[in-house]
């Protein structure tokens, strides 16, 4: 190696180290107690695994393993007078400290296979994710502690749903007009699921206490539906929250515009242009709207009510999904063949009253086998519209028409919004 290339990797290693240690440093300052050691001890750690490395590079394999033993041999005597001083010591410093040695290793390492700039960007991004993980403790314990163990069991049995199951099933087309593909059906799943459950989780992190507003921007990622008739019940029980309901009812169906476009973005992305506009246009109307209402409302932020909503990586969820993404597969494209676009349209009118991303996969699914931009863009639009004015029934069915008012209004702009872009913009 030249003198350049071992001068920055030693470099590198040194600052991944300095990384950690800096936290590790913090931590023990805050604990007043011992520990293996801070902002000097893990660069000399990395330090270590860089020059053992580096003369490796004549030596073979050997002095690589003899620093990592010496090493693990004064972690574990740190880790002994731990245990002899506490009943629940954690091993968590001195896995950093094998790591930091490791990423020390990694910067002047022969037989790594990957480019200098490679390497040094992954020595960097692992060090800082380290130092990110071991900052983060508490917020990671208390977010844990909010998951029950139904919601474990649940994401370990779709985890399992997907990492197993999903590659045996066979990737072609059966059924009515030949659409329906098992294995394609199944990943639509997953991805919907996913999404779904970021929403989930994100709304378990963060809990009652951050209020109805984020109630409505994280709830439109898992179900803008649910969002609408929880608020809308609880709106009916307290007119003190009828406005702040309204807006989080208007963040969720607005979020819920955007997640549509996340999803196009990923299984079509030639079609997220022609959608981008009436989309977005529908999204910035819904939010906008919801500032205004909230700042004419002059209210402070209420807690949040309990949402009646269900983990989406529940096997029984997934399932239903899939079943009803392959109904209406079937249905829109039998519609499509049967009556044209005219059919096509129908069909999202019919599916968006319930559900837009079974519709939206689908028709996804058709634009790639050859159906027209505009007429996929059309029918995707008139799904999420549907499904808005959907939304506003059930705030009027549930809410009364107070919370129906305010959030008409919302909902009225979105559906013009969107309306008017998809008939100018081509």
């Amino acid at each position: 190696m030249a003198f350049e290339d071992i001068f920055w990797g030693v470099l590198i290693a040194l600052g991944a180290g300095a990384l950690i240690g800096l936290q590790r440093q913090q931590s023990r300052d805050e604990e007043k107690g011992p520990g293996v050691g801070g902002v000097r001890t893990f660069p000399l750690i990395a330090l270590a695994g860089a020059l053992s490395a580096l003369i490796a590079h004549t030596m073979g394999v050997w002095p690589m393993l003899g620093a990592m033993v010496i090493i693990g041999a004064f972690l574990a005597v740190s880790q002994y007078q731990e245990w002899s001083r506490s009943a629940d010591p954690g091993i968590t410093t001195q896995v950093a400290a094998l790591i930091t040695f490791l990423l020390g290793v990694l910067a002047l390492e022969p037989g790594i296979p990957l480019p200098v700039g490679d390497r040094y960007l992954l020595i960097v991004a692992s060090a800082g994710v380290v130092m990110a993980l071991l900052s983060f403790k508490e917020p990671l314990h208390q977010a844990v502690a909010r998951i029950s163990d139904d919601d474990l069991y649940a994401t370990a049995k779709f985890v399992v749903l997907a990492v197993v199951v999903l590659p045996l099933l066979p990737n072609r087309t059966y059924g009515p007009f030949n659409v329906v593909n098992p294995f394609h059906v199944a990943l639509m799943v997953v991805l919907i699921a996913g999404i779904s459950f970021l929403g989930y989780i994100a709304m378990r992190i963060a809990g009652p206490r951050h209020g109805l507003l984020a109630t409505g921007m994280l709830g439109g990622l898992l179900s803008s539906t649910a969002v609408t008739v929880s608020l809308a019940t609880k709106a009916r029980e307290s007119s003190a929250v009828v406005a702040l309901a309204a807006v989080a009812t208007l963040l969720a169906s607005s979020t819920m515009f955007l997640r549509m476009l996340v999803v196009i973005s990923v299984i079509n992305p030639p079609l997220f242009p022609s959608l981008a506009w009436p989309l977005g246009i529908m999204a910035l109307g819904g939010y906008g709207t919801a500032l205004m209402l909230y700042l004419q409302s002059g209210q402070t932020l209420h807690e949040a009510p309990p949402l009646s909503y269900r983990n989406p990586l529940e096997l029984g969820t997934a399932l239903k999904f899939g079943l009803f993404y392959g109904v209406v597969i079937v249905v829109a494209k039998g519609a499509q063949l049967g009556l044209g676009d005219h059919g096509l349209y129908a069909s999202s009118v019919l599916a968006g009253t319930t559900d837009v991303d079974a519709i939206t996969l689908s028709v996804a699914q058709f634009h790639q086998e050859g159906l027209a931009t505009r007429t996929a863009a059309t029918a995707i639009t008139v799904a999420a519209m549907t499904n808005t004015i959907a939304k506003a029934a059930l705030a009027a069915w549930f809410g009364g028409w107070r919370l129906a008012a305010h959030v008409a209004l919302g909902l009225g702009v979105a559906l013009a919004g969107g309306a008017l872009t998809l008939v100018f913009v081509a």
